[in-house]
């Protein structure tokens, strides 16, 4: 499995980007796909995912994102994005996208739960 993100760059505050991952290797469908982020001189953390056929699909946001940030899944184009909202200064991080399967649901917010990373892709918002 290899993952290539992109959309990132330079937004100003309010305005709204739309982030890219395009999912190489074999039953897309079946990976669970999550994006995190980290900020300079923070730890990473779980932004959003969204579970595979196997989760039904099922979506959860961190509570900083909710109602801000929307993922989704083209399983025909093997792609997962994520469309970002209203976005702050507090929104400025690589995002890097994540993939595996069966992981169990007490676990999906976990970076360490993920074997499969992109390489990131960097969102500045200005103030």
């Amino acid at each position: 499995v290899q993952l290539q993100a992109s959309g990132g760059g330079l937004v100003q505050a309010g305005g709204s980007l739309r982030l890219s991952c395009e999912f190489s290797g074999r039953a897309f469908s079946r990976f669970t796909m999550a994006w995190f982020r980290q900020a300079p001189g923070k730890e990473r953390e779980f932004v959003a995912v969204k579970r595979g056929s196997g989760g039904g699909g099922a979506t959860y946001y961190s509570d900083s994102v909710k109602g801000r940030f929307t993922i989704s899944r083209d399983n025909a184009k093997n792609t997962v994005l994520l469309q970002m909202n209203s976005l702050t200064p507090e929104d400025t991080a690589v995002y890097y996208c994540a993939a595996d399967q069966g992981i169990i649901l007490s676990s999906l917010r976990q970076a360490i739960s993920y074997d499969y990373w992109g390489q990131g892709t960097k969102v500045t918002v200005s103030s």
